[in-house]
């Protein structure tokens, strides 16, 4: 309920990719309003595989409910094909709402899928997807969850098509469209021309197929939402990288990376152990 109450308000909502519980909590402690879970971003922290349609629902599942178990931030989360026909899909919906997803995304690429940004995508017909948007709907139920509709038709396509299916998309019940890589700000401006009124999501990738703009412009433009799915990894990546380069060649500096109690601070740790005390003090109480 709370990503529909600010997304009522008009102002842009900028979601950051978590790619695990940790980046998770971090987005929160920074205090953006939604957090992007990233099927890219989770494939590559749990399997150490690109982002090609390797992981599973039940894994995908579970990292949804282990960001939400440490986190209040409504969470948007990937749900890439939907795994499955339809009546995997509906489990999926299922699976996302008990661990507490506020949003699920589902795309109309074909199994195995790949990252929106990569060459060589495909997609199924535009009725199939809309099969997967009515099983999502009906296995929702009366929960908040928002459906996320994401085209990929833009590369196989062409822009035309991709605006086309989104309108049929959302006749369908999606609550928000998706319009994946699309290749110039000419053609965002198309997009949330043709669907102005519409809750609309933009992807930023570095160095990907859409250009890189600032949450100001992108809500100027008309998009509701701003993910930057996979800021967070690539730039955790770089400065272990660049650490693990250091250490090899004996020259870290302590002082330029976190240090052991700083890490615990921000972890919580001292809030754990106070807990704990909590508890004993009260066996305490009744052993009396």
């Amino acid at each position: 309920m709370k990503l529909r109450t600010q997304l009522a308000r008009g102002d842009i909502v900028v979601a950051p990719g978590a790619f695990d519980t940790w980046s998770a909590r971090l987005i929160e402690a920074h205090g953006f309003p939604a957090i992007y879970m990233t099927g890219y971003g989770v494939t590559a922290a749990t399997l150490g595989m690109p982002d090609i349609g390797l992981i599973t629902a039940t894994e995908m599942a579970d990292q949804v409910r282990r960001i939400c178990d440490v986190t209040q931030t409504p969470l948007i989360a990937d749900a890439d094909t939907g795994f499955g026909g339809v009546l995997n899909i509906a489990r999926t919906v299922r699976d996302y709402v008990r661990a507490g997803a506020a949003a699920i995304q589902l795309e109309d690429q074909v199994a195995p899928k790949r990252c929106g940004h990569m060459e060589n995508k495909q997609v199924v017909d535009t009725s199939e997807m809309i099969e997967r948007i009515r099983a999502a709907v009906v296995a929702r139920g009366d929960d908040s969850l928002l459906i996320v509709a994401r085209t990929d038709a833009r590369a196989t396509h062409g822009l035309d098509e991709a605006l086309r299916r989104g309108e049929r998309y959302l006749r369908a019940g999606a609550d928000m469209l998706f319009v994946e890589a699309p290749r110039s700000e000419h053609e965002m401006r198309q997009i949330c021309s043709a669907f102005r009124g519409e809750k609309l999501i933009a992807n930023m990738v570095e160095a990907g197929k859409t250009p890189y703009l600032d949450a100001r412009t992108l809500q100027e433009i008309g998009y509701a939402i701003a993910i930057f799915p996979a800021t967070l990894l690539f730039s955790a990546t770089q400065a272990m990288e660049t650490t693990l380069h250091d250490l090899k060649a004996g020259l870290v500096n302590e002082s330029s990376i976190m240090s052991f109690p700083e890490f615990n601070q921000r972890m919580g740790l001292e809030h754990h152990f106070a807990a704990a005390e909590r508890i004993r003090a009260e066996v305490g109480e009744f052993s009396k």
